[in-house]
């Protein structure tokens, strides 16, 4: 499991922040987890810390409300450009996940990382 390169790399709405809160207080600590699959790969996972075993290769950017984030590698390569924001949308979850409450699940949204002038590399 590869460290955070990126702390920023995931950021939450008010809404998802609220409802992680609920989650950890009626249960214990989640984890998230977004896969580079096809089918699930479009929505984040929600577990039970300990409940999904985070390959070698997985890349941690970041938490929400303390709750660890990791994307699969693949996915991380694809989307290191990218600023992730955790949210909350009507619908049943995919897959395993926990739900975001009753009838709703988790999404992230994407959008282009603003470049600073520490990305930038200069020419010694």
């Amino acid at each position: 499991m590869t460290g955070p390169l990126d702390p920023t790399g995931i950021d939450a709405t008010a809404r998802a922040k609220s409802v992680v809160a609920d989650l950890v207080r009626e249960g214990g600590p989640v984890m998230f987890y977004q896969s580079g699959g096809c089918c699930e790969g479009s929505v984040p996972m929600c577990f039970r810390q300990g409940e999904f075993i985070i390959g070698d290769h997985d890349v941690l950017i970041g938490t929400v409300s303390n709750c660890p984030f990791y994307i699969d590698h693949r996915q991380y390569e694809v989307w290191k450009g990218v600023q992730l924001t955790l949210d909350v949308e009507s619908g049943e979850p995919e897959g395993f996940s926990l739900p975001a409450g009753r009838g709703r699940h988790f999404v992230v949204r994407r959008r282009l990382r603003e470049v600073t002038s520490r990305d930038v590399v200069k020419d010694r």
